[in-house]
């Protein structure tokens, strides 16, 4: 058997069949309070917000709702590629779709045009270093030898 229960005005609390009063305001809105105490402080036009046992304060400060506890869902990041300086996007884009013989096949001919410069290189610096040079340099001095100042000589000042 199901009871046929009202909703209190101002608590929000069920008044079973027997229970509660009824108000009856100039403008015909009828109320239904659970108590002497809902109906008198909503004569007094004090928000039920404002009472920490009433439910809609429990609503307004989130009160209560146990299913609040399921795992909200997070967003997946979405990849984005952006250009790099130097390379466009299109470059990028043609760089990775490029099959991997090609691109073996572009490192090779960099490494070969790499060791064509290096095997130029050392026939020119072995030339380089038969030629004279204008004037033979000594030894290099410590610094302040050239004012006079003594070698190594610690320094008793503060530091």
């Amino acid at each position: 058997m199901v009871i046929k229960t009202d909703l209190c005005h101002y608590t929000e609390y069920r008044i079973y069949p027997g229970h509660g009063q009824k108000s009856v305001a100039k403008d015909g809105k009828v109320s239904f309070f659970i108590s002497a105490k809902a109906d008198s402080l909503f004569h007094q036009r004090i928000k039920p917000v404002k009472l920490r046992w009433t439910q809609a304060w429990r609503r307004m400060n989130k009160k209560g709702k146990t299913d609040e506890n399921t795992k909200k869902r997070t967003r997946k990041a979405q990849k984005f590629q952006k250009a790099i300086v130097g390379m466009s996007l299109d470059d990028l884009k043609k760089k990775k779709a490029m099959k991997p013989e090609l691109r073996q096949a572009k490192e090779a001919a960099a490494k070969e045009a790499k060791a064509r410069t290096s095997a130029k290189k050392p026939a020119a610096s072995k030339t380089a270093a038969a030629a004279p040079k204008g004037k033979a340099q000594g030894a290099k001095l410590p610094k302040g030898a050239a004012t006079g100042a003594a070698p190594g000589k610690a320094f008793k000042g503060k530091k």
